[in-house]
């Protein structure tokens, strides 16, 4: 792949991760992890859009505690883009109301 996103392969790739990113499962997985995509996708490079794909292995619950700060990500998982992501969350519109779901979300799925 190509660092600009020039190229078919890289296209595809991209539109694959904003697909898995919008079709989580939840309403709010997809609207913290699609926002972000729709947002920051078309400026990630090659490094960062693998990172991304690899906390889309990982289950939502994880993912919350981890943007929301409730739980220390392990250590293959605490970078650049899971940093973005918290960033990405921390600037989200509306985000007080839908904040507060997330967390309880989170809490009530890990007791």
């Amino acid at each position: 792949m190509n660092p600009t996103g020039d190229d078919s392969s890289s296209t595809t790739v991209r539109r694959r991760v904003l697909f898995r990113c919008w079709h989580r499962g939840t309403q709010e997985s997809d609207l913290l992890l699609g926002s972000f995509a729709d947002a920051c996708l078309g400026k990630l490079d090659e490094g960062q859009i693998d990172q991304l794909e690899s906390l889309l292995d990982c289950s939502d619950p994880d993912l919350f505690d981890w943007i929301l700060g409730a739980s220390t990500p392990p250590r293959e998982h605490d970078h650049e883009v899971l940093c973005l992501l918290r960033s990405h969350w921390a600037q989200y519109p509306g985000r007080s109301s839908r904040g507060t779901d997330l967390e309880r979300q989170s809490r009530s799925d890990h007791p």
